[in-house]
């Protein structure tokens, strides 16, 4: 075969230079996702509330569907050990304060190693009980007193 060739050297090679370091890259992406974690976990207490805030939210709730008489949804904001053995519907007398009843304060607190908050209520009557909330699959009353 003769002729002009379209080719006529072997192809050089791509990478010639010598190769560059990217720890600036690297180093900056590292840091942009500590400070999403940060963004997030702030965003939770921004756009959920506090622990405290979501414990009060859940004993008004609660209080609110027991004074119309939804004691099915009040059931269910009960804890599973407070729940278990009982009907789907039924919520102990203890956890039953003197309508109307409205929430006055909580307390972020340690129970048995386990961090609850508990919620102050005050009824018609003037009495004040104390619903302990505890984090399970969301703010559950487990422990009135």
């Amino acid at each position: 075969m003769n002729g002009p060739f379209l080719y006529d050297d072997d192809p050089a090679p791509l990478h010639t230079g010598t190769p560059r370091r990217r720890t600036g890259l690297v180093v900056g992406l590292l840091l942009g996702t500590v400070l999403l974690a940060f963004v997030m976990v702030g965003g939770i207490y921004l756009f959920r509330g506090s622990p405290a805030e979501q414990s009060e939210e859940a004993v008004d709730v609660f209080l609110t569907a027991l004074g119309r008489g939804d004691d099915e949804t009040a059931h269910q904001l009960l804890c599973a050990e407070v729940r278990d053995g009982l009907d789907a519907r039924e919520v102990p007398a203890e956890y039953r304060p003197a309508p109307p009843a409205r929430v006055v304060g909580s307390e972020k607190t340690e129970v048995d190693g386990t961090s609850v908050v508990v919620v102050e209520v005050r009824d018609a009557d003037g009495a004040t009980t104390s619903f302990t909330v505890l984090s399970e699959d969301g703010p559950r009353l487990c422990g009135v007193s």
